[in-house]
């Protein structure tokens, strides 16, 4: 049967190796990478991607601060997997159990004695609010 492959047929195998000759030699393109080349956008002539640009905005939502942004991440990494609707004592008790920091716990416990039906919910509470809108 030699190098040919009968799952094919001779015809197509010959068409085949023709396809990814170039692949294999690795020469210029071939069907496949016709088109990977990225065109030119002219917004960007002379800009160094890398460099700082002013015209771009905190990654933060309209009166938070990245700091706040941090805090709130912390908050609620330490209160995934809490089971909503939960009481301050309810939060502050998983928090402990997560190892999270002593003044998580206190916040927490210190909240308004209610029930909190979400995450969004908690957060306002703290004072540290949530975005109405996505950027």
């Amino acid at each position: 049967m030699g190098d040919k492959s009968d799952k094919h047929g001779a015809r197509l195998d010959d068409q085949l190796r023709h396809e990814t000759e170039g692949l294999v030699r690795g020469g210029g393109p071939t069907h496949a990478e016709r088109g990977n080349d990225p065109e030119p956008v002219e917004t960007d002539a002379g800009r160094d991607p890398t460099a700082a640009s002013s015209s771009r905005t905190v990654g933060a939502p309209p009166g938070m601060s990245p700091e706040d942004v941090a805090d709130r991440s912390e908050f609620a990494k330490v209160l995934a997997g809490a089971r909503y609707p939960a009481t301050p004592d309810q939060l502050s008790a998983h928090v402990a159990d997560e190892g999270a920091p002593d003044v998580a716990v206190r916040a927490l416990g210190d909240l308004p004695k209610r029930q909190y039906d979400g995450l969004p919910e908690v957060m306002d509470a703290l004072g540290y609010g949530h975005e109405t809108e996505r950027f």
